[in-house]
């Protein structure tokens, strides 16, 4: 029997190509399949939070938003209903606490068949653990991190990839102009493939990636052999979960009660090293920061976001609960919840990597060649 009423959210951060989902999920299950269709705000804040309104989504609300950035619908990276952030009554501290079964409640006191929770691993990890409790949860993947090893590319990452690559251009032809070493810091967490990626398309000298500890004198070596070959700039790309070999990655801020820790402060680490180790040109650090989750998506993204939208109402007509849509090849498909939360990692023997060395793209490797900038 198909549901007749459905929640849709988006939870984490914000990333183009959500409201494609959402637009595409109201659509396909009004038009193809008759169910209704409610939009619950900032996450799952929604259920639970009577101030939020979680309105009815019919065609008139979606009309329009396929081109726009972020999330009609609201969201928040510290919605976790397992470890949500609460003042403690007698000390005034925030404190963790369980509001978990709220969920379940509040999904029950809107007459809701079941959700659709549109984000990144923690959002599909947080539906997992809903559905033990009983709660009907489909998953969309959703991020601009790339790094959910069961779909073969997430929406939003080439929105982001395209926004780095256009700032390595703008950063290249300063670079040029004063003789500079210029880094530019991208979002990716734990995974490199924003940094691989963007670092790849806007010709970057040196790409700097949490799966290749660095070599700060790799690094220094590449750059001096850039001016012995007469080139006096250089620009790298640095991942925010950018480690050294003898070192652990940067954190701008620590966990707190229903937040974790924030990953920062790596380019500007990488820096202080190079101009410690006596890099002979004068350096500057870009941290492109959230440029990269705002603004129109590109055409890819707002295609695969859409095409995502519309297999999750598919899954819920059939009944396939406790599944994440997913990209494999060319073919939308679907797997268990419990295997798209395996993580995707740069392999730092794999192909891009391979041919980025080939190219003389120094990947902070002690073994490194020249590299040369065309």
């Amino acid at each position: 029997m198909i549901p007749r009423r459905i929640g849709i959210s988006t939870g984490g951060g914000d990333c183009p190509g959500l409201n494609a989902v959402i637009r595409a999920f109201v659509k396909t299950a009004r038009r193809r399949y008759g169910i209704e269709v409610v939009g619950i705000e900032n996450g799952l804040l929604g259920l639970i939070d009577p101030e939020l309104d979680n309105p009815n989504l019919h065609f008139e609300q979606v009309r329009g938003i396929l081109s726009q950035g972020g999330t009609i619908l609201g969201t928040t990276n510290r919605g976790n209903p397992f470890r949500m952030a609460v003042r403690d009554g007698e000390t005034g501290e925030m404190v963790e606490r369980d509001v978990s079964d709220e969920i379940i409640v509040g999904a029950k006191r809107l007459g809701l068949d079941g959700i659709v929770m549109v984000g990144g691993d923690g959002t599909l990890d947080i539906g997992r653990r809903l559905m033990e409790k009983g709660l009907k949860v489909i998953g969309v993947p959703k991020t601009i991190d790339n790094d959910l090893s069961a779909t073969d590319v997430t929406f939003g990452f080439d929105t982001a990839v395209g926004i780095a690559m256009e700032a390595l251009d703008r950063l290249a032809t300063t670079a040029a102009s004063h003789d500079r070493v210029m880094l530019l810091e991208v979002m990716g967490r734990h995974a490199g493939w924003i940094a691989l990626h963007a670092g790849l398309a806007g010709g970057a000298d040196f790409i700097v990636i949490p799966e290749i500890p660095y070599s700060v004198d790799a690094l220094l070596e590449s750059i001096a052999t850039r001016r012995r070959s007469g080139s006096h700039f250089a620009v790298g790309v640095v991942a925010e979960g950018a480690l050294p070999r003898d070192g652990d990655v940067s954190y701008i801020t620590q966990a707190g009660a229903g937040m974790n820790a924030r990953l920062g402060g790596a380019a500007h680490r990488l820096m202080d090293a190079m101009i410690a180790g006596g890099c002979e040109m004068e350096g500057r650090v870009t941290v492109l920061g959230h440029l990269q989750r705002g603004g129109t998506p590109s055409a890819f993204d707002r295609i695969l976001g859409s095409r995502f939208g519309t297999a999750a109402a598919d899954l819920v007509a059939q009944d396939g609960w406790g599944k994440m849509v997913c990209l494999k090849g060319q073919t939308i498909e679907a797997v268990p919840l419990e295997e798209a939360l395996k993580p995707n990692r740069v392999d730092p023997e794999g192909e891009l990597i391979r041919q980025a060395e080939s190219l003389g793209v120094c990947m902070g490797r002690a073994l490194d060649a020249a590299v040369l900038r065309d």
